[in-house]
């Protein structure tokens, strides 16, 4: 069996005249939990989209279990899709169902479970992540951080192979940090699957995963595993990882001039 998963290779892909990715390679391999790191703007989400077939690249290609998925019909991405789960970065829930709802919707449109075996199913998941007493609950009524934890309940409803957790920490207080981290540890060792963790929160992150990437201006600046990330002389990421205010990362996104944009001569 092929050890890895998904494999991107001279990736390309722009919004527009924005570009995001200047080729970029790296590879997830099987049962792993793999962290993309990178600031805001960086292309973590959109890296997401583009493994899910939402996003077709300009040039290069994105392998997953061997099989170009930009290159798939509508029906093979569709099967392709069904052992993948997204934690939505804004949760994502549907506002007119509730959180039991919610939680069951995959499993009503993508199997022929019985309602009783759903109705233990989805209370397992929000036991899992700590929210089983709010069921009966509206989105509207959860508050951010509970919003983002039912999210991942529904990530990982129907068991997928891949996981994929965007921006899974914010909005979290930090107990509900911890706790959310080390679950999505426990959940890829138990079930043995692969997880891939995209977002800023550098601590949590390091925490728990097995290798990393870092994506800086297009391409992958480094990758490693934490030990070798934090130890690095790279000024770029020990800038990110340690959370330096002054080096090469500006905090300005590239723009003209300020004054020139106020039309100050």
């Amino acid at each position: 069996m092929n050890e890895t998963l998904i494999e991107i290779e001279n990736l390309h892909f722009a919004y527009g005249e924005r570009k995001i990715f200047n080729g970029i390679n790296l590879k997830i391999p099987r049962g792993k939990v793999v962290a993309i790191l990178g600031v805001g703007g960086s292309g973590k989400s959109t890296l997401l989209r583009l493994i899910g077939g939402q996003l077709r690249p300009a040039q290069g290609s994105v392998k997953v279990l061997g099989r170009k998925i930009h290159e798939l019909d509508r029906d093979e991405l569709f099967a392709m899709r069904r052992n993948m789960g997204l934690m939505f970065q804004a949760g994502g829930l549907f506002s007119d169902l509730s959180v039991y709802d919610n939680i069951a919707f995959p499993m009503r449109e993508l199997t022929d479970l019985p309602e009783e075996l759903v109705h233990d199913l989805v209370l397992m998941k929000l036991h899992a992540v700590g929210l089983r007493g709010t069921s009966a609950l509206m989105p509207g009524e959860l508050s951010g951080g509970m919003a983002r934890r039912v999210a991942l309940a529904r990530a990982i409803a129907l068991d997928p192979m891949l996981t994929m957790y965007d921006e899974p920490f914010a909005g979290l207080d930090p107990i509900s940090l911890n706790v959310i981290a080390l679950l999505i540890r426990r959940l890829n060792d138990a079930l043995g699957v692969t997880s891939i963790v995209v977002t800023y929160d550098v601590t949590e992150s390091l925490k728990v995963v097995d290798y990393i990437y870092l994506i800086h201006l297009g391409v992958v600046k480094a990758e490693g595993t934490a030990e070798e990330l934090i130890a690095s002389d790279d000024p770029v990421v020990a800038q990110f990882i340690h959370a330096q205010p002054n080096g090469p990362i500006p905090f300005h996104m590239e723009s003209p001039p300020y004054r020139e944009d106020l039309g100050i001569a």
